[in-house]
């Protein structure tokens, strides 16, 4: 069964998205996170995105990020695989080359490294990126009230991982569907079934 990632800045709306098409692909599709699927990730996300920890060095962060990457991998996402059942993550991998590589000027090869460890190679086989304009995507996070640690980051860092993401992409155009995050929550929704569906996942309420 296919495993299908949501990605894309803060504000985008992704998990709203993820939430969407996994409610309509039926119950049998696991819908996790990251970070926090799990006991230990929930801890590892309160030091990521509270505000205690202000001064995290970047690698601090990333290895946290992995840290709880692998317990994901291996308590949720590839039993569920194994379980026959799709899966459908907000967040993966791609966040970290996204956030840390490009955003925090990380070494991309070392980061990937860091994949291989902590989740033996998985990757997605497809990627829904919900693109939305820096300014968007900050609006909305400004309307939500509280900002966690990332969300209030400077313009700046939010500028160089929407470009992180666009070089992703470039680098992969396979494995990755854009569609317009703009507009109302069901629209979006929409777009988002035709572009999995195009890709031959998605048929009715079910999967090719």
């Amino acid at each position: 069964m296919p495993f299908i990632t949501f990605e894309g800045i803060e504000g985008c709306g992704k998990s709203t998205q993820a939430r969407a098409l996994a409610d309509l692909l039926g119950p049998d599709t696991v819908l996790t996170c990251e970070p926090g699927a799990t006991p230990l990730g929930r801890e590892v996300r309160q030091l990521l995105l509270g505000h205690a920890h202000n001064d995290m060095a970047p690698a601090a962060e990333a290895l946290l990020y992995f840290a709880d990457r692998a317990q994901h991998v291996g308590q949720v996402v590839r039993p569920a695989l194994a379980a026959g059942r799709t899966v459908i993550s907000d967040r993966y991998t791609d966040s970290s080359l996204a956030y840390q590589g490009y955003g925090r000027g990380l070494d991309l090869d070392l980061l990937r490294s860091l994949h291989a460890l902590a989740t033996g190679n998985l990757s997605p086989d497809l990627t829904v990126f919900l693109d939305v304009p820096v300014e968007v995507g900050l609006r909305r996070v400004r309307r939500r009230g509280e900002h966690d640690r990332l969300e209030a980051e400077v313009r700046e860092f939010h500028d160089r991982v929407c470009d992180g993401y666009r070089a992703l992409i470039a680098q992969e155009p396979g494995r990755w569907v854009v569609v317009n995050g703009r507009g109302a929550p069901e629209a979006v929704a929409r777009r988002v079934r035709e572009a999995v569906e195009a890709r031959g996942l998605v048929v009715g309420h079910g999967l090719r």
